[in-house]
């Protein structure tokens, strides 16, 4: 098997998994490119997926470049197992590691954020202090949860004694969000789901969260007692059209309540309602369990950065970059990974693998006085979960597209047991190679 050509499809991140993910976390690629030698001062914020997966890979393909990795953060945290441990499927642990154990030999890592990004000047300054200066910039530091965008809301809410749920906040999170699933789906009541009218990572999670929490309340002989409404922030229930139908016919078919245009602003845990804000004004409803998933928006020294768009996501903050290359529209020495990008699709852990090679390509093809041909169009990948045991592998461009990896074995819009033995077993082996550059 050719492995070299698998890995540079999406096969290598999904289908190469599903047929074997350790030969991945081995280490697939083929010949490696020849180094270049440079003496540039490459910068990279943040040292999650994209982060820690760029340093490897740039470490790999340069020799003598002055490669920092700064991130305040000690822990890192496989975000597409959340809904795996707020399911009651995975303990808080699965998602947890270090991050130093990602990073490789040879960079410098700055255990602090950014406090001030100058991209006239070319420098950032730290929260200790530090001035560092770039000759090249990689953003790659996430996005922020706007908890304090849901009046009433505080992360010490979460778990069964209020019946509320919020996956996103962390692993630790995810799992005491679990024990209010369990607890709603033993003694029944209305569940709230839904999802924010800001940009998002992984949109599909919400939707998966409602999917597996009706199919435990099935399984544990519950439904009848359990309503679940889902609460769409938009005039749909997933942004790609075929998609949305798909979603809407499984939620007809299991008789979940589904109602559009609502975005959830408040809550009041005492009186265990919430208030959504639609077209028609403020509607409030009274719910047993509600998932709180809240505002996203790019970290605020990111936005008194300068390399925000001026004119989209103005609330939000997501930087400039081509949506095709990644390099920043105004400074061309900075280039954005992962969920920080302003661009149309692409925040997802999958986006983040087609993201690297054409940040690669474009930064290490200039060192190297060459040009660059890599392009991104838009690829999103979602193992959309349905219930325990079936998910759907649904995966799409900037043209709602679908880009199926396995045409004609693997219908994107089937519920099956592959699909979920994917999501559940073999993307984590495929994540991990990817953020020690292999994948």
């Amino acid at each position: 098997m050719e492995f070299d050509k698998i890995t540079a499809s999406r096969r290598g991140f999904l289908g190469l998994a599903g047929a074997g993910g350790a030969a991945l976390a081995l280490g697939a690629g083929g010949a490696q490119a020849a180094k270049v030698r440079t003496n540039a001062r490459i910068l990279i914020l943040g040292a999650g997926a994209g982060g820690a997966a760029i340093a490897n890979r740039l470490t790999d393909r340069l020799e003598g470049a002055q490669i920092t990795v700064l991130d305040g953060k000690q822990e890192h945290w496989y975000q597409p197992g959340f809904t795996l441990i707020a399911a009651g499927l995975r303990p808080a642990s699965y998602a947890q590691s270090s991050i130093t154990g990602w990073l490789p030999r040879g960079v410098n890592f700055v255990n602090e954020y950014a406090a001030e990004l100058d991209p006239e000047a070319n420098r950032v300054t730290t929260t200790g202090g530090q001035q560092i200066d770039y000759d090249y910039l990689i953003v790659s530091t996430g996005l922020v949860l706007d908890w304090d965008g849901i009046e009433g809301f505080d992360l010490s809410l979460v778990g069964p004694e209020h019946g509320i749920s919020a996956h996103y906040a962390g692993p630790d999170y995810a799992e005491t969000s679990w024990r209010a699933l369990d607890k709603f789906t033993d003694e029944g009541g209305v569940g709230m789901f839904g999802r924010p009218a800001t940009e998002m990572k992984c949109a599909g999670a919400p939707v998966k969260i409602c999917f597996l929490g009706e199919d435990i309340a099935t399984t544990k002989g519950n439904r009848d007692r359990c309503e679940f409404i889902y609460n769409a922030q938009a005039p749909n229930l997933f942004g790609v059209p075929v998609i949305h139908h798909r979603v809407r016919q499984i939620m007809d078919e299991r008789d979940i309540t589904y109602r559009y245009n609502h975005v959830l602003k408040a809550i009041d845990p005492g009186a265990k309602t919430a208030t959504y804000a639609t077209p028609d004004g403020d509607v409030t409803d009274r719910w047993d369990f509600i998932n709180v998933v809240p505002p996203q928006r790019a970290p605020q020294v990111i936005r008194d950065s300068g390399l925000s768009w001026a004119d989209r996501w103005v609330d939000q903050g997501w930087i400039e970059v081509d949506m095709q290359t990644l390099r920043h529209a105004r400074y061309s020495n900075v280039f954005g990974i992962g969920d920080i990008n302003g661009v149309p699709k692409g925040k997802t852990a999958a986006s983040v693998k087609f993201h690297l090679p054409v940040v690669e390509d474009h930064l290490v093809s200039e060192i190297a006085g060459q040009e660059a041909t890599r392009m991104y169009d838009g690829y999103t990948s979602c193992p959309l979960i349905t219930r325990v045991g079936r998910a759907m592998l649904v995966e799409f461009d900037y043209q709602d597209n679908l880009t199926p990896s396995f045409p004609g074995l693997i219908a994107p819009l089937e519920e099956l047991w592959i699909s979920w033995l994917m999501k559940e077993v073999a993307l984590k082996a495929t994540y991990n190679a990817m953020l020690r550059g292999r994948a």
